[in-house]
Order: C-alpha cells, then sequence, then structure tokens
C-alpha cells in the first residue's frame, strides 16, 4: 500500500452503507476519513464498529462538496484520494496512483479507469459544459456520432481510455488530488450541492495552470447513483447552470436553461411512464423561472 504519510482517503456518505464495507477495505491501512451526511441507514454506527481505525466527521447535509472539504481539513497527506461511497479500488491501484503522480508535477487531479461492476469500462472523461454541448447531450445528437468532438464533446466522444491523457475533467467517484494545487487554487465551492462540483474544482485547476490527467494504470470500480438512487435529476441540471453562470455567465445559463426545457419537453412526450415523468417535472421546474431563482436550494 502506499505510504500513510503520502495518501489519505475521503468518503462521503449518505445512506450508501450497502457498498461502505467494500469501498473501505479497499482502502485497509491507509489513513482514512468518513464524512457522513446526516445518513439515516446506520452508516456511523457501522463505520465505528467494523472500522473503528477510520475517522468520522459527522455533520447535517450539506452536498457533496461540503463533504469533501470537511475531509480535506481532516487530512494533512500530500495527495488526497476522494472516493466515492460506492466506489472500490482495484489491488495496488492507489499504490500506482501516487505513484504516477509524483512522476507529474504538474497535474492538480488524476482520475483512474473506473469499471462498472461486470467490468466493463465506465466512461468516466468528460468535457465542461456549454450551451451547445448540453444540446447535444439532451437532443441525443451524440448518438448521430459518439465518437464525434463536435457532437460529444460533452462526454469526451473519442478519447482513448487506454493511455495517459489530459482531460478537461474526469469524474468525482475517484480521484487523486495533489494538496499543493488545492492550496493555491482552494477548496470546493460549496454552493455546489450534488453534481458539479468536480466540473467547476477541476476548472478552476486548469485555469490556474495544473493538468487534470486520466491514468489508466489503476482501476476504480463504481456502481454509480447508489448513494442518490437517481432521485436528484434536477440537482443534476442545476449543477450545469451554476458552472455556466460562474463561469461562462448568466447569459449563457440563460441560454442553456431554455435549451434544457425544451429538450426535456420532448423527451417528456417521448417516454413514457416514470422516465417520461421524470423529464416533465424537471421542464416544469426549469420553466419556473430564471437562472438565478433556480440557483436558490
Amino acid at each position: 500500500m502506499a505510504d500513510d504519510a503520502s495518501a489519505a482517503v475521503v468518503v462521503a456518505t449518505y445512506n450508501a452503507l450497502p457498498w461502505l464495507e467494500q469501498c473501505l477495505e479497499s482502502v485497509a491501512g491507509i489513513d482514512a476519513v468518513v464524512v457522513d451526511n446526516g445518513s439515516s441507514d446506520g452508516t456511523v454506527a457501522f463505520v465505528r464498529e467494523r472500522f473503528p481505525a477510520v475517522a468520522v466527521v459527522e455533520q447535517e447535509n450539506l452536498g457533496l462538496a461540503a463533504a469533501w472539504n470537511r475531509g480535506l481539513e481532516a487530512t494533512d497527506s500530500d495527495y488526497i484520494l476522494i472516493l466515492n461511497a460506492d466506489a472500490w479500488l482495484t489491488e495496488g491501484s492507489l499504490d500506482r496512483l501516487v505513484a504516477f503522480a509524483e512522476s507529474r508535477p504538474d497535474a492538480a487531479v488524476i482520475g483512474p479507469r473506473i469499471l462498472n461492476q461486470d467490468g466493463t469500462l465506465q466512461r468516466s472523461v468528460r468535457g465542461f459544459p456549454t450551451p451547445w454541448r448540453l444540446a447535444t447531450e439532451y437532443f441525443f445528437l451524440r448518438k448521430l456520432a459518439p465518437r464525434s468532438r463536435a457532437l460529444n464533446a460533452f462526454y469526451a466522444g473519442g478519447f482513448d481510455h487506454d493511455e495517459v491523457r489530459e482531460a478537461e475533467f474526469v469524474m468525482g467517484a475517484c480521484l487523486l488530488v495533489r494538496r499543493a494545487a488545492v492550496a493555491e487554487v482552494g477548496q470546493l465551492d460549496e454552493a455546489f450541492f450534488l453534481f458539479s462540483e468536480e466540473t467547476d474544482w477541476c476548472y478552476r485547476f486548469a485555469q490556474a495552470g495544473w493538468k487534470v490527467l486520466f491514468y489508466p494504470g489503476a482501476e476504480c470500480v463504481h456502481v454509480g447513483g447508489a448513494s442518490h438512487g437517481g432521485q436528484l435529476y434536477r440537482e443534476n441540471l442545476r449543477g450545469h447552470l451554476r458552472f455556466l453562470a460562474k463561469h461562462r455567465g448568466v447569459r449563457s445559463a440563460e441560454r442553456a436553461r431554455r435549451l434544457l426545457r425544451v429538450a426535456l419537453v420532448a423527451r417528456g412526450r417521448l417516454f413514457q411512464s416514470e422516465r417520461g415523468r421524470m423529464y416533465s417535472d424537471a421542464a416544469t421546474w426549469l420553466g419556473s423561472g430564471d437562472v438565478p431563482r433556480l440557483l436558490e436550494r
């Protein structure tokens, strides 16, 4: 395992108990902090009983960014591994991540290859949101040319997940972060409750001259959606709008709000049952106010 002084692990939890044991076992022997956002499933008691060496921080549910920040503050290692409660590293992956980070002092964030539970690739590299990129996703344009950057830059179309490459941002399910970069750029923006917090962070790192790298020499299995049950579709949309308003201006975010609403009205009519209702409800929410109002939680 990686040297205790070089890396620590931060796991934010909210009712993700079914996967937490496997998550923490995968980083056994490494300094770890679980930040619990008010779980009601016995998470805190479980961690204290099953993993007594793991530090536990309890707080009300202030969101994922706030939980990660409390974990950063509770550690002092050179590197911080941010790991989802529904994700776990494969054997030796943390060692390899740290060794790679040591060879790339220009990298603020390194993301490993993410796998589904069946061992297939979970595409984890993304492009920063723009109104056009959101249009290619929400109007299904990316399906016309999934490997095209013109129509699928949002999902990094054509990105090769078999070699080290620079990325715009990588999914927050598993990130190795350099503390020196955090000291320069700052912690996560806690205005992002859930979704887009890592997008904003990676953008700020890039603006400061740091690199975000994809490294396939380490692997992490990610269940996906387990900690929020897929019930926060609106928060995902809010994250897009918050990112755009912050980094591209409210006018850009307003354009995105309007196109997202049209796309979701169409999706609500196209799909039946619960999925269609989710899209229709989201479209109604997007039409209920302008961007500043929608960004109020």
